[in-house]
């Protein structure tokens, strides 16, 4: 169960929080959600700390019951050109442009966050196991990112991407040094680990 629903309960909030930042491949998603003030769900918690069957579940009551939401890309192109961090802003930006709703305060998942227009942002670190529209947000990202790279892994299927979601998995990184890189790879990532690391990895 969340801690606390809203930070205020007198200001329209949208929580905000991304999927895919740790990814060698694919694109970074994230989720913009205003919640209704006497919202409740005591199944809605962080995306990570849920099975895939509940995120699924999850995500059609929030698209019905939020009073806005909206989900936000920014490329794997685009994350080799202006870094990983900078495109999880603007993923959330993105996310935030598409509301029905203008929210007066931003809920921003993490520490750092590049100021969005004119709203206030306040940003908490683990803020997705605090806030409902946080959690919300988190599931909306991280199950269309998902779907997005099961899609991909019918293009690709030797990297793995219908279990692995294109993170640095084991299996993943074998792929990439058995099968090169694809479109779909981040560039400006370390896709192999370092011939140190290759070594304590054999050493395992």
């Amino acid at each position: 169960m969340l801690k606390k629903f809203f930070l205020n309960n007198t200001s329209i909030e949208a929580g905000c929080d991304e999927a895919g930042r740790g990814c060698l491949a694919g694109p970074v998603y994230a989720g913009a959600v205003i919640l209704p003030k006497n919202y409740k769900n005591k199944w809605l918690d962080d995306s990570k700390k849920l099975s895939e069957v509940d995120r699924y579940d999850l995500r059609p009551e929030i698209e019905e019951k939020a009073l806005a939401h909206a989900v936000g890309i920014v490329t794997h192109k685009e994350i080799d050109e202006i870094n990983i961090l900078n495109a999880s802003f603007l993923a959330m930006h993105r996310a935030v442009d598409q509301l029905k709703t203008i929210p007066e305060l931003l809920l921003i998942d993490g520490n750092r966050f590049n100021p969005y227009k004119n709203i206030e942002h306040k940003c908490i670190i683990g803020g997705d196991a605090i806030f409902m529209s946080i959690a919300a947000a988190s599931i909306l990202a991280k199950t269309y990112r998902d779907d997005f790279m099961k899609e991909a892994a019918k293009t690709y299927p030797q990297y793995s991407w219908h279990t692995n979601m294109g993170y640095a998995t084991k299996t993943h990184r074998t792929a990439i040094r058995e099968h090169g890189p694809c479109e779909l790879h981040r560039l400006s990532f370390t896709l192999l680990p370092t011939q140190l690391d290759l070594e304590l990895e054999y050493l395992e």
